[in-house]
């Protein structure tokens, strides 16, 4: 039983989670201007005692990480989500070819009477997409089907949980330098060692941007400037806690695909990348006679049945824009396989195959002067 389920996050926990999903201060004590505005919302901490909660739900895994999120296709290369079949009588040889290849971040096995596995593939250079999953056609003898993003509404993977701060909408990143964006989009060197100092998170310590700088032997005004204007820029999405959202409960994820429109995807992506559920919106191209969906709209829930309340919200919501059938297409298939209309579906992970996450020193690399 996670640590959330069980009780054993007491208000104090929660409250910081909600809090500081986003929004953490980038000064030079942050964590004492973080427990004032937490005071301020009735949460009675002091910044060293933020300070050890903060480090202990790190090391209990309640969170993945404490830091910055980097945004990884600001930075260099490119990353795309990709299909396949593989063999129920192959599955585990084909995943272990596909994990073998250094450029695969994340593989899931997901339910789909077809295409059962998933994986994101990431690449500094882009070319090497193509050279890629060339190799995987070769070694596993399967088909691959390439879905770049080509339109991105919404990636805000937040998780709040009941208890104080509940919008989890406090926000310091105001605090610290005045900051300007540089109009680049290529990194110095200084800049690149930067990011891969930071990118699996910030110190846990007083002053967490002194320490990065006393490691990359930099100056800390400059990092924390840095830091900042990355974050303006983009190149960095939120600043904070990173949750484990299994640890947090939120263990059923459904990743819904739906066949929009063409004409409707402007207006339905802001709608649908606004509930506040969902954690990533993305269109993507379709496959002819493979697969028939452009939109792709992850949900997050806590049980089997909040995860489906939600799916039909994100399907009411489609519904004020199109004729959306009720059910999804998984549900109306027949034994052979067939089914009328592929309006939409959801596509449940069933499985972790591989998550190592984005290389970013080697997209960093390519981009840098």
């Amino acid at each position: 039983m996670d640590r959330a389920q069980s009780g054993d996050l007491d208000e104090y926990d929660r409250a910081l989670i909600n809090a500081f999903q986003g929004g953490f201060p980038v000064c030079e004590e942050p964590f004492e201007r973080a427990a004032a505005a937490l005071r301020e919302r009735g949460i009675d901490l002091s910044g060293p005692e933020l300070l050890a909660r903060i480090e202990r739900l790190d090391r209990e895994g309640v969170l993945t990480r404490f830091g910055a999120l980097i945004d990884a296709s600001e930075i260099g290369g490119t990353a795309t989500l990709v299909a396949m079949h593989a063999p129920e009588e192959r599955y585990e040889e084909v995943a272990e070819t596909v994990n073998a290849h250094r450029e695969v971040a994340h593989n899931y096995e997901r339910e789909h009477p077809h295409l059962n596995m998933w994986f994101v593939l990431s690449v500094a250079d882009e070319s090497r997409v193509e050279e890629v999953l060339a190799e995987i056609e070769a070694e596993t003898g399967q088909e691959t089907y390439d879905l770049p993003k080509q339109r991105e509404f919404r990636v805000e993977a937040k998780f709040m949980l009941d208890g104080p701060v509940p919008e989890g909408d406090v926000d310091l990143s105001d605090l610290g330098p005045a900051v300007e964006p540089s109009g680049r989009s290529s990194l110095t060197p200084d800049e690149r060692d930067l990011l891969l100092a930071i990118q699996g998170g910030l110190p846990i310590v007083e002053r967490p941007y002194a320490a990065v700088a006393e490691e990359i032997d930099a100056d800390p005004g400059w990092v924390r400037e840095t830091i900042k204007r990355f974050d303006r820029e983009g190149k960095i999405r939120r600043i904070g806690a990173i949750p484990n959202h299994y640890a947090l409960g939120y263990t059923e994820n459904g990743m819904t695909v739906w066949n929009v429109p063409d004409e409707l995807v402007a207006e339905v992506g802001p709608a649908i990348a606004s509930l506040p559920f969902v954690t990533h919106c993305y269109e993507r191209p379709r496959h002819e006679g493979v697969w028939p969906y452009n939109f792709f709209a992850m949900t997050h829930g806590r049980s089997e049945a909040e995860s489906e309340q939600r799916i039909e919200q994100v399907r009411e919501r489609m519904a004020e824009f199109w004729d959306v059938d009720a059910e999804p297409a998984s549900a109306r298939r027949t034994e052979s396989g067939d089914v009328e209309d592929e309006d939409w579906d959801t596509l449940f992970s069933t499985r972790i195959l591989k998550k190592t996450g984005i290389r970013l020193d080697e997209r960093a690399d390519a981009n840098t002067d």
